[in-house]
């Protein structure tokens, strides 16, 4: 999770600060080896908690996000429609995935409530990406990738943080 959070802020600060010279096919590569890095770790921390609950949703959002940065790598300068529309079902399938998990883990889980909002912030990313239509300058959707990365960065990160301070304290009982 920390990992995951710390790429997200990454991206947000590339995005942000790439802003006035960025074009639409330089973000569809940006959010792509987004997606594709976060889809990677996604399925490593699954792998690496198998068994566990929750694993096949993590898993799940893994494979969203590396087919939707091969997907949005493969065409990178398709137009911004195609872009849009790929960034649009990653961001509705993982925002789901994401509130599926934070249910599935309400009662096992000290940071639901991070996970459960890093579920909305996406599910609103997608909503507001659905309204805007990918017509808008490649500036204004910078912004809006640069807000949600830093948004869900951010809950990634205070997530991870309450995970490990979970994770030390069960161990801590045991010894």
């Amino acid at each position: 999770m920390l990992l995951r959070g710390m790429t997200a802020v990454g991206f947000a600060v590339i995005a942000l600060a790439w802003r006035p010279h960025l074009t639409q096919a330089k973000l569809a590569l940006l959010f792509g080896m987004y997606a594709l890095v976060h889809g990677g770790l996604s399925l490593l921390g699954a792998i690496g908690g198998r068994g566990q609950r929750g694993c096949r949703l993590l898993a799940m959002e893994g494979i969203v996000g590396l087919a939707a940065g091969i997907a949005i790598l493969r065409a990178p300068s398709a137009g911004p429609i195609v872009a849009g529309v790929f960034v649009w079902m990653w961001a509705m399938a993982a925002g789901a995935i994401r509130l599926a998990e934070a249910y599935q883990l309400r009662r096992e889980l000290s940071g639901d409530v991070w996970l459960m909002l890093s579920g909305v912030v996406t599910v609103l990313l997608a909503c507001i990406l659905l309204l805007l239509r990918p017509i808008v300058s490649a500036v204004a959707v910078a912004l809006l990738f640069g807000g949600f990365a830093l948004m869900w960065g951010v809950l990634e990160i205070v997530l991870g943080c309450e995970l490990r301070a979970a994770r030390r304290g069960r161990f801590a009982g045991h010894t």
